[in-house]
């Protein structure tokens, strides 16, 4: 179900337990080889994806929210971003109006890394200010993520996880808009993932990993590739709000 096609009434009609998915993306640089808008693209065919599974009849689903927090990537013109104060507050505010409707089942289903920790920030504070709400379920999911692992299967796939305008996205991109890719991907070279200071987290902004603002190996990418990670990522978010959906309301360990 489409919220932007429905009148308040058809809204107000649903059963409260209808899992509330909210996309949430950007529009930020991604290389030299790939369009700013990515993110959001990417996300966009994952969701619709999951629309056409059985489960998308049972949820509700709002427009994409294709601004972000991509602070860290405003070093290339192009980028649109609003800053981790503000965005939090926005989505938080999304996900407040439906509470307010007497929805109790909302989801951030998430295409952008640099809103991972927003958008989990932001339901940890909805929950602190509704702490005595017990039937609440308030969850965000990046959609490379859902499976909880790479996918294993995807002939000659290169990398183990998710880079930027990398071979995953790269493949993503010329499956569903390959006129959008710029230049000939096979002759971008690689920008290693690098360590990072691993197991410990290093604050960086894109320049300090990327000169021409790609990290990971986008001449690997291939459109039949990007099909296959279509398919496992929408499997996987489909799978999670079947979980969603099937929730008994009270449970922790779901």
């Amino acid at each position: 179900m489409e919220l932007a096609d429905l009148a308040w009434p058809a809204v107000d009609s649903l059963p409260k337990t209808t899992p509330v998915v909210f996309p949430i993306a950007a529009l930020e640089q991604h290389g030299r080889h790939m369009p700013v808008f990515t993110d959001s693209l990417l996300c966009g065919e994952v969701v619709r994806r999951v629309k056409q599974a059985p489960v998308g009849a049972n949820c509700l689903f709002a427009p994409m929210q294709w601004l972000g927090n991509s602070h860290h990537h405003v070093d290339f013109p192009g980028t649109l971003s609003a800053s981790p104060r503000v965005y939090l507050d926005l989505i938080k505010d999304l996900a407040r109006c439906f509470i307010g409707y007497g929805f109790t089942r909302l989801v951030f289903v998430n295409g952008h890394g640099g809103n991972t920790v927003p958008s989990q920030q932001a339901l940890f504070e909805l929950k602190q200010d509704l702490r005595d709400r017990r039937d609440l379920l308030l969850l965000s999911l990046t959609y490379w993520d859902s499976r909880g692992g790479p996918p294993t299967d995807i002939p000659g796939l290169v990398q183990t996880q998710m880079g930027h305008a990398c071979e995953w996205e790269t493949s993503m991109v010329l499956r569903l808009a390959p006129h959008l890719v710029s230049g000939d991907p096979a002759a971008v070279p690689e920008v290693p993932f690098g360590k990072g200071f691993a197991p410990g987290y290093r604050a960086w902004v894109m320049p300090d990993r990327s000169g021409p603002g790609h990290i990971g190996t986008p001449a690997a990418a291939t459109a039949e590739k990007g099909e296959a990670l279509f398919a496992y990522f929408a499997a996987g978010v489909a799978s999670y709000l079947e979980r969603v959906a099937a929730w008994d309301g009270v449970s922790w360990d779901f």
